[in-house]
């Protein structure tokens, strides 16, 4: 979940969001079974903006180390379909509609729209949550599916 508002790279670096959601895609995938393979389909809206995502892309998967690991798994050139044609992603469009507008988690302040709460909530019950074991303090870590990011710049944008 992405605040309106964030800023974006001006470098032409893949979204943070993009990026946490190729991990969080690469976690579920790890989860199902130890061979399993996953597609990406993108709602094409812009050919411009497509290319540039397709451009990003390319970048994170070939060109560095973790988006390299992740192509393990991940096919790492999407699809690109239409909405209108596309029944399922017509579905996810509402779903993020839905989730966008009547989630609210913890850094949240904007309010949300109580008609839509209950579809939301049906949202909220399917999303990946999972563990990472980290090995420099030797803990396992709750992952989840559904996170809010207020800046989607990498980190070497937002540390100067």
């Amino acid at each position: 979940m992405v605040e309106s508002t964030a800023p974006r790279s001006q470098n032409g670096f893949l979204r943070k969001d993009y990026a946490y959601l190729f991990e969080r895609f690469f976690y579920h995938l790890e989860s199902v079974s130890a061979d399993e393979m996953g597609l990406i389909a993108f709602d094409e809206l812009d050919k411009t903006k497509s290319k540039i995502l397709l451009e990003q892309m390319g970048e994170y998967f070939l060109h560095t180390q973790t988006g390299y690991q992740r192509s393990a798994r991940i096919v790492p050139e999407p699809f690109f379909v239409h909405s209108d044609l596309t029944t399922a992603v017509q579905l996810a469009d509402l779903v993020a509609y839905c989730a966008s507008w009547a989630i609210r988690l913890n850094p949240m302040t904007k309010p949300a729209r109580e008609e839509l709460r209950p579809l939301a909530n049906l949202a909220f019950g399917l999303r990946f949550v999972g563990t990472r074991f980290d090995e420099g303090d030797n803990r396992e870590w709750p992952v989840y599916g559904m996170f809010y990011l207020d800046d989607l710049r990498p980190r070497s944008e937002r540390t100067g």
